[in-house]
């Protein structure tokens, strides 16, 4: 939770920075950055969807294996 905090900090005040010398394109990444994570959005939904299908699939042919240790 610190990292996202310092993270967060550390954005507004390189945008503080680029509002005070070119604000133009502070306004516009202001406005763009948010519609370019919402074109991106199904993207990251994809990988979500493939990386826990991967892992589901990963589980299923270990667990034999898996159930032979323990025993």
């Amino acid at each position: 939770m610190k990292r996202i905090i310092m993270k967060l900090i550390i954005a507004i005040i390189l945008w503080f920075i680029l509002f005070s010398i070119a604000w133009p394109i502070a306004i516009i990444l202001l406005f763009a950055l948010p519609l370019l994570w919402l074109l991106l959005l199904p993207f990251k939904i994809i990988g979500l969807t493939i990386e826990l299908v991967f892992q589901v699939v990963g589980a299923i042919l270990l667990f034999p294996f898996r159930v032979v240790r323990a025993l």
